[in-house]
């Protein structure tokens, strides 16, 4: 079980505010509305781990005032989840130590062919360039990153498969639209559990808040918090008040306690 959860980002590729976009939430005074792009950062026996990297993880870092990342958890590799990678930098210098990029093989390639600098043996590496070590992880498949055991979880976004992880009663999914039986099973028992809720009007590769709720009511957490939120599903202040008893919506910079 984390000791700590902080949902560093729980908006869209775009984020909240959108450009341009002069919609009641965008121009919210409420800061539960203003959403960067979703990632989560969990901390297990003073062991950090950065689920997802986005073009917002150095502002999301700062703003918590975070320091550290031990392992990165890699859901899939769509750039509002990889493209802040590079933002590893200053971690791994004061850390004096390479940081380990956990995903499927597919994500994997897809961030060597991204950020090849970061992946060549120390003597050709460009002064200042990233030291990040690449591991392959499989669905379903359960792994352990310092003596913590992590199970990655296959669920579907669109037509593309992506990962969950479950860290004890701790579950979290993203950019999902479809979970396989064999997924619950592994989810059997959880008691905090993230899922992502796009809008309230269908979507094709993301559950939209009544799905959400579906999926919520079956894993039947103890609390389930909603994440990867658009403009599109409303205010902040809103939508909380119309949901059911137990779920909750995330947003940036909410920290659960265990």
């Amino acid at each position: 079980m984390p000791d700590k959860v902080i949902f560093t980002g729980t908006g869209t590729s775009q984020g909240i505010p959108v450009i341009g976009c002069s919609c009641k939430v965008c121009t919210s005074c409420d800061p539960r509305d203003m959403r960067t792009r979703t990632s989560a950062h969990v901390v297990i026996r003073g062991i950090h781990f950065q689920i997802d990297i986005g073009a917002d993880f150095r502002q999301q870092m700062l703003a918590n005032k975070l320091s550290r990342v031990d392992a990165v958890l890699l859901t899939h590799e769509h750039m509002d989840h990889i493209a802040g990678i590079d933002d590893l930098r200053p971690l791994i210098f004061r850390q004096n130590k390479p940081i380990p990029i956990f995903g499927s093989r597919r994500v994997i390639e897809a961030v060597k062919n991204q950020y090849p600098y970061a992946f060549v043996p120390e003597e050709k590496r460009y002064p200042g360039a990233p030291e990040l070590v690449p591991v392959v992880i499989e669905e379903d498949t359960p792994f352990s990153i310092q003596g913590i055991d992590i199970i990655p979880l296959s669920v579907w976004h669109g037509d593309w498969p992506v990962l969950g992880f479950r860290f004890g009663d701790f579950s979290y999914i993203t950019d999902a639209n479809f979970i396989p039986e064999r997924t619950f099973d592994l989810l059997k028992d959880t008691k905090y559990f993230v899922i992502n809720a796009l809008r309230k009007k269908e979507h094709h590769s993301h559950f939209n808040l009544e799905q959400a709720l579906e999926i919520a009511q079956k894993v039947d957490a103890q609390k389930t918090h909603l994440t990867h939120i658009s403009h599109d599903l409303g205010l902040h202040a809103e939508v909380e008040a119309e949901l059911p008893e137990k779920v909750f919506l995330a947003y940036d910079g909410l920290k659960l306690y265990f």
